[in-house]
């Protein structure tokens, strides 16, 4: 019986091509998009899964009074709260962007690079932590001036030579230190601690050591800068601690800031718990659970196509089920051989779907920015929700069609009496409905992201960014000659024909600030002002030229005030947004006071007018500018044209003056535009996921379009005979399913403006959702949706009528 089944079933695939091709387009589409963007959440919910003591794990935070969290502590609370709290089994801190400089190997073949993914941790790293150490002891990271590198950088560095027991020198703040290699661990994949190279932390233990930062003591509580991860006993109440260590933080704390403790569980720290959930987190969860229901509707699509042209096509096999139900069937033996059906379509269309995700996963890969194949699937449990989602909507659209298939009543089906055109018509439309809502709901998604991406592109910084060339500062080669080079080669810089300007700062727009400090107050501060953030800045005299930013009042530094040692200094310059913050009515007041910088008292000189330091997903941060001569960035205004050949020039100059030091450079505007690389990744997946639905539901208007033709052939030769045009049968024939479209474009409106809103509230700066939008979408999607039906109506009237009024 199976093997009969089998056979109809292939043969009535072949009798309707067109619907059979349609169907298993459709439907290979459908789970070909979801299979790939399924791809992505699973990856995304595997990130950090591997660490074998993950359920006892938390990430010590800290919380401010705004509700504001970061994961920087101060290096000292992890040693203390271990000696205080029992419930703490093991902790282990590293720290990476204090780290970051050059590295170079030793010999007559030494090569020297800039690295940035590299950090300092605790000698327990690779026992807190589940990465695989390839080669050499764990235990040798508890010595100082030992590092682990990963099997890429050992590749990089050594080629095909063991790396252990060569030597590295690392050249940062901390000065330039050689570095025994002890270790080397798989190069981490899905997680968030994502370091290079790991070096001894015990190494800053010693104060030589710190080349004069003594703000980075390991014994200290006033510097935040350090990560730190808790091992809890099992079984131990991380709430509870929670608030035990706050209150020991605040009756120790020597300068109360009024930050509070807060442990994050390990598992949370690159996707939230919910979407209530407000700690620091490295990834989107709402973007994740957003793809994920994305992928869902891309598959639901699919399903409609299927059941609408499965129960239209129907008709055409009304007689066989007459006549099997006439002979003896009953509806489990027709529902068990349309089930068979149902499953012989899904089985070739899930071929074609694996078939197309092959194809395609080269330009997904490049759309979302990660290496993924279906290999991922198995790295969450994801994939079960994602299977169980597939096999109960396979079956319930196949028990459903093959329930309408086996319904037919014998009796009306071979009386003739079964109308062609009212069965299941009203399913069919509120399917059309449903699919094209969802495809203009996707296709307002995309409009809205794009137009908030333009905007933030767009949008007037306050601040240049253009023709701006930025050499990062030398950190190898300090020596007692250092002054001497710096100075002749910002002479020398400044001498080329092609550079208008050059400056010097800490910091430079699109990039992190220095640091966030507080403890700042004027004679009218009130109690707790004290506690307010601030951006730290560090400049030169040439900044805010350089940079075009305006004065609102007061005036710029001068090349003395950038030269005075660190604690010397007694003048600062601050944005509008910092001046509001300290409680000044005008930037004209803030010049006449002097304000309190804990013990220190400092004079306000200018007034910057606001600019947007960092991307517009955020405000204005209150920004204070600090003189000083810093060499970290180098900042150079070129003229426009030969861009290579300048840059070329510039290498050249600073090689002469900086040897071993890897020339690094970056345009402004590019690294600012880096800070909105999620929404235009996010802004390509949604363009794509709509493209992809609506040609999904345009496949399925197709066939009913097609199937509208079938059974109003006759009646179109009639109105042909009396003289109808090709326009008004054309017409005639769209009239419903525009109905439908304008229906879907009702529907998916509304839904679509509260959920975007929802979205631009995160934005600082945002758009106004404006009704051309609505506009653009509605008349794309009846323009694609006319034209998808027109091909199939010019077609049914330029047909001979003859034909069509001529008996079966």
């Amino acid at each position: 019986m199976i093997r009969n089944y089998l056979k109809i079933a292939f043969r009535n695939l072949i009798r309707n091509k067109v619907y059979s091709t349609i169907n298993i387009a459709g439907l290979a589409m459908g789970i070909a998009a979801f299979l790939l963007i399924l791809e992505y959440v699973s990856f995304e919910k595997s990130v950090n899964q591997f660490h074998k003591n993950l359920p006892e794990m938390y990430r010590l935070i800290n919380l401010d009074n705004k509700g504001k969290t970061w994961a920087e502590v101060e290096p000292a609370w992890a040693t203390r709260a271990k000696q205080n709290f029992s419930e703490i089994k093991d902790y282990c801190r590293f720290a990476d962007d204090i780290a970051k400089g050059i590295v170079k190997t030793e010999g007559n073949k030494a090569e020297s690079f800039r690295e940035n993914n590299i950090g300092y941790a605790d000698g327990n790293f690779f026992d807190f932590f589940s990465f695989p150490v390839l080669k050499g002891n764990k235990a040798s990271l508890n010595q100082p001036k030992t590092v682990f590198i990963t099997d890429k950088i050992a590749d990089k560095y050594f080629g095909k030579t063991d790396p252990i027991g060569k030597v590295l020198t690392l050249s940062n703040q901390f000065g330039t230190l050689s570095y025994s290699v002890e270790g080397v661990y798989e190069s981490p994949q899905n997680s968030d601690i994502n370091l290079d190279m790991v070096f001894s932390l015990k190494t800053l233990e010693n104060a030589a050591n710190l080349n004069g930062n003594d703000w980075a003591n390991l014994n200290n509580d006033d510097n935040q800068y350090i990560n730190t991860f808790l091992l809890l006993d099992k079984g131990a109440n991380y709430k509870t601690l929670e608030q035990k260590l706050s209150r020991y933080r605040e009756e120790n704390q020597t300068d109360k800031d009024g930050i509070q403790f807060r442990l994050q569980p390990a598992a949370n720290i690159h996707l939230a718990a919910s979407l209530s959930d407000t700690y620091q987190t490295s990834g989107n969860v709402k973007y994740v659970y957003t793809l994920g229901a994305i992928a869902f509707l891309i598959l639901l699509i699919a399903w409609f196509n299927y059941i609408n042209l499965s129960t239209a096509n129907s008709l055409k096999r009304a007689s066989e089920v007459g006549v099997r139900k006439v002979i003896g069937a009953t509806p489990w033996n027709l529902i068990g051989q349309f089930l068979g059906e149902s499953a012989l379509v899904n089985f070739l269309s899930f071929t074609v779907a694996i078939l197309l995700v092959y194809i395609l996963q080269p330009f997904f890969n490049q759309l979302i920015g990660k290496n993924l194949s279906l290999e991922v699937l198995g790295n969450s449990p994801v994939w079960m929700i994602g299977l169980g989602v597939f096999l109960i909507g396979m079956l319930a659209s196949g028990v459903y069609t093959a329930y309408a298939l086996s319904n037919f009543n014998p009796v009306k089906i071979l009386k003739g009496k079964l109308t062609k055109t009212s069965q299941g018509a009203f399913l069919r439309k509120s399917l059309v409905v449903s699919q094209f809502s969802i495809s203009i709901a996707l296709m307002l998604v995309t409009i809205v992201i794009y137009s908030q991406l333009k905007f933030m592109q767009n949008e007037n910084l306050g601040v240049k960014t253009s023709q701006l060339l930025v050499i990062r500062g030398p950190e190898i080669g300090k020596d007692s000659t250092y002054k001497i080079r710096k100075a002749a080669f910002w002479n020398e810089i400044s001498a080329q024909s092609f550079v208008k300007d050059y400056a010097l700062s800490g910091s430079v727009p699109g990039s992190f600030y220095n640091f966030n400090t507080s403890g700042f107050t004027q004679p009218g501060s009130k109690a707790g002002d004290e506690l307010a953030s601030y951006a730290f800045t560090i400049i030169g005299d040439r900044y805010l030229n350089v940079y075009d930013l305006k004065l609102k009042a007061g005036r710029n530094f001068t090349p003395e005030e950038t030269n005075i040692e660190w604690n010397k200094n007694s003048k600062v310059i601050m944005n509008e947004t910092a001046i509001r913050q300290l409680g000044f009515e005008s930037a004209e007041d803030a010049l006449k006071t002097k304000i309190k910088w804990d013990e220190r008292y400092l004079e306000i000189i200018g007034v910057v007018k606001d600019y947007h330091h960092t991307g517009l997903q955020k405000a204005i941060d209150p920004i204070i500018f600090y003189p000083q001569n810093s060499s970290q960035y180098i900042t150079i205004s070129l003229t426009a044209d030969d861009m290579q050949d300048k840059i070329a020039r510039l290498e050249k100059i600073y090689k002469g003056y900086f040897t071993d030091n890897p020339f690094d450079y970056f345009f402004v505007d590019e690294n600012f535009n880096k800070q909105y690389v999620s929404e235009q990744q996010y802004s390509q997946i949604f363009t794509t996921a709509s493209v992809w639905a609506i040609f999904i539901a345009c496949l399925g208007l197709f066939g009913l379009a097609t199937f509208t033709v079938e059974n109003r052939n006759k009646e179109i030769g009639i109105r042909k005979v009396l003289g109808a045009s090709v326009v008004s049968i054309v017409g005639l024939l769209s009239k419903d399913f525009i109905l439908l479209i304008v229906i879907a474009i009702l529907i998916a409106s509304p839904l679509t403006y509260y959920f975007m809103q929802k979205w631009l509230s995160d934005f600082a700066y945002r758009i106004d959702i404006s009704w051309w939008i609505f506009a653009v979408a509605a008349g794309l999607s009846l323009f694609i949706a006319v034209l998808t039906i027109m091909f199939q109506g010019i077609k049914a009237a330029l047909i001979n009528p003859v034909k069509s009024l001529k008996s079966e």
